[in-house]
């Protein structure tokens, strides 16, 4: 029942907590897919980027080449003889001079029959029909790019090649003077720049991204996974305290209808008990010298069930504590008082621990008193041979605790539970309602009691009592 209880409160949040961790799986995916796509749109910005960082480039030194080297040797030599080798190193010179500090790897230029008139790897020069349809588009005056990256297929579609090369190829143009109008075509312009290092620093930056991701939705997961954990311990007490609430009003209901009934059977059987007793205590006296001891027995045993009827008019219509000042030291000896015959004759003794300085206490002192004594007429019961009963205190800011031990063989663990409930008893006389009547009158204190078994052997009984208690206002009026 409880567990089924248990399971059923916990249904709703374990289907929040099921949509929870969901989402957070989808966010944390569809993060990662974000970061890929950011990173492969920064990717697209750096190729673009570069591609204009080639056409600034190319435009530069179609510039430099024109107005050094073209026609300062057009003029000197009369024509252009890149075989000459005093041309070719004044070129060499041009384009290496306007490209320095540039992060450009090859420069190829071609002549209008496809060869490598000119290139940073000397064995390329002279190499026939190598420049390709780029060539042809810029012949055609258009200017091509190409992407060109090695590496295992895995690092290409994670984004991380070996190595990574943008290619651009221009038309290299005669320029007129005082002019924007470019001039025709006079050759072709190859440039290879190494974006490896770009794609690299791309590459860290989406590790990086992810990365950070990752730790933020690990964080967000630890700090769920406690909410969960903790809703989890909240749910599960409040279920139990919501079946130990439901638990407690059905034995309360159960305890109510019980104690209507038995304290309109006790006022019942009251009544004509009395009269039993009456007469019997008539007849007595009647027979008085005869030696008859059945007058004796009926008073005794009408005597003994008016105790019982007591007990259940006490446990079935409690009565409301009258708050006065009083110090339970002195109810306790008062109890000692009474039980003192009954102590010397079976071989008792209770010793009474003289704590100074107790704090008195708002409290009914007669419903104390009959608490106290069911208390120890329980110890008392619980060493049929005769024994030792202590008493102590503890004080405490708010309440005053009263400890009594005996030295009997203690409680069954299995009817530790049980002990409180009325009509329960392991004596062969008793209604067992002793201890109900005592619960009763402590919680009527808003006090707390319970019985445990003692490591050396023995019951402890423990009643906490708050130290003040709201008087009833007529009281005070009184006072």
């Amino acid at each position: 029942m409880k567990a089924e209880t248990s399971s059923e409160k916990a249904k709703p949040f374990r289907l929040v907590k099921y949509f929870t961790f969901t989402s957070l799986v989808v966010i944390f995916f569809g993060t990662v897919v974000l970061a890929v796509s950011n990173t492969r749109w920064a990717r697209s910005l750096q190729l673009n980027k570069s591609e204009d960082y080639a056409l600034v480039l190319v435009e530069n030194l179609n510039h430099q080449v024109f107005l050094q080297f073209i026609i300062p040797t057009a003029l000197k030599y009369g024509k252009i003889q890149l075989r000459d080798q005093e041309q070719f190193e004044h070129l060499d010179r041009v384009v290496r001079s306007t490209l320095h500090s540039f992060k450009i790897e090859t420069v190829n230029i071609y002549d209008m029959s496809d060869t490598i008139a000119y290139s940073y790897d000397k064995t390329l020069i002279g190499k026939e029909n190598a420049g390709g349809t780029s060539y042809q588009n810029a012949v055609s005056g258009r200017t091509t790019s190409r992407l060109i990256q090695r590496g295992s297929l895995l690092r290409l579609v994670l984004g991380f090649p070996e190595a990574s090369r943008l290619i651009t190829v221009a038309p290299l143009r005669a320029e007129k003077p005082l002019s924007r109008i470019s001039g025709p075509v006079i050759g072709v312009v190859e440039i290879v720049q190494d974006l490896s290092g770009d794609d690299r620093r791309v590459f860290h930056f989406q590790i990086l991204v992810i990365l950070t991701c990752s730790i933020i939705m690990g964080l967000l997961f630890v700090v769920l996974l406690l909410v969960v954990k903790r809703g989890e311990r909240i749910i599960e007490q409040r279920a139990q305290e919501r079946l130990r609430l439901k638990e407690e009003l059905a034995r309360a209901r159960h305890l109510s209808a019980l104690g209507e009934m038995v304290a309109t059977i006790s006022h019942e059987i009251r009544n004509p008990l009395g009269i039993i007793r009456s007469s019997a205590e008539l007849l007595k006296k009647k027979m008085a010298g005869n030696g008859n001891a059945i007058p004796d027995i009926i008073v005794e045993e009408s005597s003994r069930l008016n105790h019982i009827i007591t007990d259940f008019l006490n446990f079935a219509r409690p009565r409301q504590p009258e708050f006065k000042t009083c110090r339970i030291e002195e109810i306790l000896e008062k109890n000692i008082a009474f039980l003192e015959s009954e102590l010397a004759e079976n071989g008792y003794s209770i010793h009474l621990e003289r704590a100074e300085a107790l704090p008195a206490i708002t409290a009914d002192a007669e419903m104390l008193y009959q608490a106290f004594l069911n208390l120890l007429m329980n110890s008392m019961q619980a060493m049929p041979n005769g024994g030792d009963i202590a008493i102590g205190f503890e004080k405490g800011e708010s309440t005053l605790t009263v400890y009594i031990r005996d030295q009997g063989e203690g409680i069954a663990e299995e009817m530790l539970d049980k002990i409180w409930d009325p009509f329960f008893t392991t004596k062969e006389k008793g209604t067992g309602l002793g201890l109900g009547v005592v619960q009763n009158i402590i919680k009527a204190h808003q006090g707390k009691v319970r019985i445990s078994n003692m490591a050396a052997g023995g019951a402890l009984t423990c009643v906490e009592l708050p130290r003040n208690q709201e008087e009833p206002h007529a009281e005070r009026a009184h006072r």
